[in-house]
C-alpha cells in the first residue's frame, strides 16, 4: 500500500530515526518531514537519506494552520506521526508560554487540519484508512514513589501503565498532557482514527546536547563539571531511541485505533549511577583511568517540581503487538557513548551552534 506520511518534528532526535526507518523500510511511502528547525532540529541527523527519492523536507511551523492544512490537502496526506514538541522541563520552567504554543495549539493544528481533510473523505484517502499518531511522554502521568531507594531496580512496586491519571508537574508535562487530551478529544467529537503512545527516557546518537547522556559524555570528555541535580535519586526508564522507532513503527502499522500504549524498557536507573556509568565507559574508551574523572561530578539544587520517580509498564503493548526492547542497557549505553566520541565533529558543531548557520545558507541559495 502506498501512503503519503507527514513526520513532524522530523530532524530532531527521535523524530530523525523515525524518519530515517520508514524512508528505509518504506521506499513505497512518501515521507514529508514538517519541522521548524528550531535550536533542536538538526537535518546533519538525516544526511544519509536527504536525497532518497521517498523524502522531502519541508520546513515550517506546526502552529501555522492554513500552512498545515495547505500541506495535508495538496499532498494528499493519509498518515501524520506526530513528533514535533518542545520536550526540554528546565527550558519550560523558564517559557511555559512557548510549551504551551508549540505542544498544545500546534498540536490542534494539526488535528484540524488533519480533519478539515479527512473526514469529508470518510478518514480514507484514495483508500487508504488514515490515522493521527501522537507521540507524549511518560511525564504526564506524573511521579511514583521511591520504595526500595537502595539495591536493584525497580525501584518500587508501582508502575506507569495505560490507565494512570494523569498528574502532571512541570509546564512540559502539564503541555504535553493537553495536547493528549486535545488528540483523544478530536476521536470522542469526530470520528478521528488517533493513537497516543507515552514513552520513558530515550537515549542513542543524534540527541541534542542539553539532555543528561550527551551532554555529560561532552563534558567527561572535555574534563568540564557534571552538573547533578540534588543528590542523584531521581530514577528514570530508558529507552533505546532505534527500539523506539521501531515501536512506533509497529503502532502505526498495527495499533488498534483510539487505544493508548506505554513504551518503555522496563530499566530503570537512578541518575547518579547513570552518571558514573558513563565516566566508567567514556573514561575506558578515551584510554583513560578507570574513575579517573569522577571528581567531575558536582552536585547542584534540584530543579523544582522534579518528579522522584518514573516507571513504565509495557506489557500491553508487548502482549498485544510483540514488541520489546532490543537492547540491553550495558549494550545500548556502550554503542550510545562510542558514536558520540566516534561522531565528535557533530557534536562540536551541535554545541556551537554552526549547524543551525550551514542549514539556514544551505536553504537561502536553494
Amino acid at each position: 500500500m502506498k501512503r503519503n506520511l507527514i513526520i513532524t518534528g522530523g530532524a530532531g532526535f527521535i523524530g530523525s530515526h523515525v524518519v530515517r526507518l520508514f524512508v528505509n523500510k518504506y521506499p513505497e511511502y512518501r515521507i514529508l518531514n514538517l519541522d521548524k528547525l528550531t535550536y533542536a532540529g538538526n537535518l546533519a541527523n538525516l544526511k544519509d537519506v536527504e536525497d532518497r527519492p521517498n523524502y522531502t523536507f519541508v520546513k515550517g511551523d506546526i502552529c501555522d494552520y492554513e500552512s498545515v492544512r495547505d500541506l495535508v490537502r495538496e499532498n494528499r496526506i493519509d498518515g501524520i506521526i506526530h513528533l514535533a514538541a518542545e520536550s526540554h522541563v528546565d527550558r519550560s520552567i523558564k517559557d511555559p508560554f512557548t510549551f504551551a504554543r508549540t505542544n498544545v495549539l500546534g498540536t490542534l493544528s494539526l488535528l484540524q487540519a488533519a480533519k478539515d481533510f479527512w473526514q469529508p473523505l470518510g478518514y480514507r484517502v484514495d483508500g487508504v484508512p488514515c490515522r493521527f499518531y501522537h507521540i507524549s511522554t511518560d511525564e504526564v502521568y506524573g511521579a511514583l514513589e521511591l520504595t526500595r531507594p537502595e539495591g536493584e531496580a525497580p525501584y518500587g512496586d508501582d508502575f506507569f501503565t495505560e490507565e494512570t491519571k494523569y498528574n502532571p508537574h512541570s509546564p512540559y508535562s502539564a503541555a504535553k498532557a493537553s495536547s493528549d487530551h486535545f488528540v483523544r478529544a478530536f476521536h470522542d467529537t469526530y470520528g478521528m482514527p488517533t493513537i497516543v503512545t507515552n514513552c520513558s527516557n530515550n537515549y542513542g546518537p543524534y540527541q541534542f546536547p542539553e539532555k543528561l547522556i550527551p551532554l555529560f559524555v561532552n563534558n567527561i570528555r572535555n574534563r568540564k563539571p557534571l552538573p547533578v541535580y540534588g543528590k542523584g535519586e531521581n530514577v528514570r526508564d530508558w529507552l533505546y531511541v532505534e527500539d523506539h522507532a521501531r515501536a512506533i513503527d509497529l503502532i502505526f502499522h498495527e495499533g488498534k485505533v483510539a487505544e493508548t500504549y506505554n513504551i518503555g524498557g522496563f530499566n530503570e536507573w537512578k541518575n547518579i549511577d547513570i552518571v558514573r556509568t558513563l565516566i566508567r565507559v567514556t573514561d575506558r574508551l578515551l584510554g583513560r583511568a578507570e574513575g579517573e574523572d569522577d571528581d567531575l561530578i558536582t552536585f547542584v539544587t534540584d530543579r523544582a517540581g522534579h518528579d522522584l520517580r518514573y516507571a513504565i509498564d509495557s506489557t500491553k503493548l508487548s502482549r498485544e503487538l510483540g514488541w520489546k526492547p532490543s537492547l540491553q542497557f550495558e549494550e545500548g549505553i556502550e554503542k550510545t557513548v562510542r558514536w558520540y566520541l566516534e561522531n565528535q565533529e557533530w557534536l562540536d558543531q551541535v554545541t556551537s551552534g554552526d549547524y543551525q548557520k550551514y542549514y539556514e545558507q544551505m536553504y537561502r541559495n536553494r
